[in-house]
């Protein structure tokens, strides 16, 4: 796939999804970290509907501390890995508080630092949170990339670094939730729905569906 083609491409879905943006409900960067992390294996409904009842009890380092990991489970165990998750969300807290004053850090490294976060999740915070040009490739972002041709990939570090050399400029830092979004609704896994598709003719997939 050539240059033009990528930028028709995200010119495109940028026309079609003109506020893209997480689906995750959040109020502060420190609630969007908390909400990222409990949604690895899990559905951002599933997490909203968790954080709904959470962030109105705890919404910083300090009361989710204070609910303790026990009393924090209670209000995640709907959620997949539960116990993992809240036992790494104490760890992340309490070092908040240690390193950053309470505050989420701005680099990828002092993130990657904190417990239960790993590359996917610190790109998601840098650049939902800080709108740095970041692509976190899920599996939605990866099975696009692969199956439209514009970044493809055998893993996930490669397509991440085809879509850093080749997202075009000015779609960089939307291009993480245009991405998301189009494979959610549209390029879904089992049956794309290539019919109402906007880069149909674009994409580069050879089995495209009829209806």
């Amino acid at each position: 796939m050539n240059k033009q083609k990528r930028q028709i491409i995200f010119d495109r879905l940028a026309e079609a999804i003109p506020n893209p943006e997480t689906e995750l409900q959040y109020s502060s960067s420190f609630e969007l970290l908390i909400a990222v992390v409990l949604s690895a294996q899990a559905t951002d409904k599933g997490v909203n509907k968790a954080t709904a009842k959470l962030f109105p009890v705890a919404n910083t380092p300090e009361k989710i501390l204070a609910l303790g990991e026990s009393g924090l489970k209670e209000y995640i165990k709907t959620i997949g890995l539960f116990n993992t998750k809240g036992a790494n969300i104490i760890k992340l807290c309490q070092r908040l508080l240690d390193k950053h004053n309470g505050e989420v850090p701005q680099s990828r490294e002092e993130l990657e630092a904190l417990a239960g976060v790993g590359r996917k999740t610190a790109n998601v915070i840098l650049n939902t949170a800080f709108g740095q040009p970041t692509i976190a490739v899920d599996t939605h972002i990866f099975r696009v990339s692969n199956r439209t041709g514009i970044a493809k990939g055998k893993n996930v570090l490669l397509v991440e670094t085809n879509l850093e050399k080749w997202v075009p400029k000015q779609h960089k830092i939307d291009a993480h939730h245009l991405l998301i979004l189009h494979g959610r609704y549209t390029c879904i896994a089992r049956k794309p729905r290539c019919q109402s598709c906007v880069i149909e003719d674009l994409c580069e997939f050879k089995e495209k569906t009829e209806d």
